[in-house]
């Protein structure tokens, strides 16, 4: 007679427990995860380590990983199920649903992406409220930012720097035609989409520029690329962002900001009060041309800058053809320079297809 064992009714009484396969941003796994875990609840790559979320439905968008946070909200890499294609959501921060001045600078995030249509600015494609939970929609950069790009590089050569200075300058002289000032011009703020083309993002502070912006209390900007005007509490223009911009270019150029120091009070003392090193005595291979743009744009006297942003694009346009000319005649030079081979040639053949009749 056959015995088989018993069957704990311990065992017979534990559930297994439920798991979602979710594919991992970093490594490209596709691994299961707890599946009790809440939508957005973070947990670990088994493969990686790096952070994993249970995907959440928005609607018809799917989030799916995590892309930044910031003070405004968080953006999630998604895919559209209805238009299957990926793209960004942006949440707005739950503590942020009463903040009235929080609201409207979402709000008016919204109206100024959705103003202006320019290839190096993030497209917006919707913008909505779901279960009290503000939402917008954009155009996904999906292949980093300057600011990633200058942490792996330290240098960014030249040209590709200046390639970004003249489509960003562009950007934001479309965005200056909409009266429209960004405020927070910075490698972060620089996204490169798959077929590398730069992409401004986060008007998050972005205002009107008629007049001028005066601030009697706050001041808004990263410490390290901020235009000394805005410290001094004098009225707002485009220039601030010029400055900004050619700050972050010094940045990807030299591979260090402008102004360094150990405290970020003595930064921002700095863009006031310290004479800024050109970029081509911080890096000698840099252009004399393109480092004179660099300190124009820079001057701490707005009115000394480019008068726009058509004389500005023209500058780094100026720059990057001589640098393309320097490049062609260095080249052009390597070529001649080097020995030419004299080609062997063989005596011909006595059994050629010719025959002389004897």
């Amino acid at each position: 007679m056959l015995r088989f064992p018993a069957v704990s009714s311990e065992a017979e009484e534990t559930p297994s427990k439920p798991l979602k396969m979710v594919g991992c941003s970093k490594c490209g796994a596709s691994v299961f995860i707890p599946g009790e875990l809440k939508p957005l609840e973070a947990t670990d790559c088994p493969k990686c380590d790096a952070e994993l979320i249970m995907p959440m439905m928005l609607e018809h968008f799917e989030l799916k990983s995590k892309i930044a946070s910031g003070g405004m909200g968080t953006v999630y890499k998604a895919t559209d199920t209805v238009l299957q294609r990926d793209v960004a959501v942006k949440l707005m921060q739950p503590e942020l649903a009463d903040d009235e001045e929080g609201l409207a600078s979402f709000y008016a995030e919204a109206r100024a992406v959705a103003k202006l249509n320019h290839t190096n600015i993030i497209n917006l494609y919707q913008f909505g409220k779901f279960n009290d939970q503000l939402y917008l929609v954009m155009e996904l950069a999906s292949s980093g930012s300057l600011d990633k790009l200058i942490d792996e590089q330290q240098f960014v050569p030249e040209l590709l720097v200046l390639d970004v200075g003249v489509k960003i300058a562009s950007a934001l002289n479309s965005g200056l035609k909409h009266d429209l000032l960004h405020r927070d011009i910075k490698p972060g703020n620089i996204l490169f989409n798959a077929e590398g083309e730069p992409k401004l993002i986060d008007f998050g502070l972005a205002c009107k520029s008629e007049a001028g912006v005066d601030y009697s209390e706050q001041i808004w900007g990263t410490p390290y690329y901020i235009a000394p005007e805005k410290l001094r509490r004098e009225p707002e223009t485009f220039l601030a962002d010029m400055y900004s911009l050619a700050g972050t270019l010094y940045h990807a150029l030299t591979g260090r900001t402008p102004f360094e120091a150990p405290q970020i009070d003595d930064v921002v003392l700095a863009h006031l009060n310290t004479p800024l090193t050109p970029p081509n005595e911080v890096a000698q291979s840099i252009s004399e041309s393109t480092s004179n743009v660099i300190v124009r744009s820079m001057d701490k006297d707005p009115v000394k800058r480019f008068e726009t942003y058509d004389q500005f694009i023209m500058a780094l346009t100026a720059a990057r053809s001589e640098l393309l000319r320097g490049q062609l005649r260095r080249s052009t030079s390597a070529s001649a320079s080097k020995p030419i081979e004299a080609k062997k040639v063989e005596a011909p053949s006595r059994k050629g297809w010719f025959r002389r009749k004897g």
